[in-house]
């Protein structure tokens, strides 16, 4: 099936797994701990992108779909659902950070 909507390949999936932020050549001047952060943040901002292009299409798209186009899409809310609500949960961390980080200062 070769649809829009269809979840990543198996073979993409692997590869990014089998990629460690650890094996990539490093920059000059950049901490190990903000790194990965970035890196998660990063894949996590392009996740909600992805969600959001997929719920774009299934608002617009043709209005006929076979059963396995409606659970790869119901896969894809699924992820993007997820996405949004880890992100939620970052802003509010951070947001607790500063907080307590400005209450600590003063």
């Amino acid at each position: 099936m070769s649809s829009p909507i269809a979840p990543r390949s198996e073979s993409e999936l692997v590869h990014r797994a089998a990629r460690s932020p650890a094996a990539e050549a490093k920059a000059p001047g950049k901490t190990e701990a903000s790194e990965p952060f970035r890196e998660v943040l990063g894949r996590l901002g392009r996740e909600v992108d992805r969600g959001e292009r997929l719920v774009e299409h299934a608002i617009r798209g043709p209005r006929t779909a076979d059963a396995g186009e409606l659970i790869a899409l119901q896969a894809g809310i699924y992820r993007y659902t997820e996405a949004v609500e880890l992100c939620s949960k970052v802003v509010d961390r951070v947001g607790a950070a500063v907080r307590t980080t400005l209450q600590n200062q003063g």
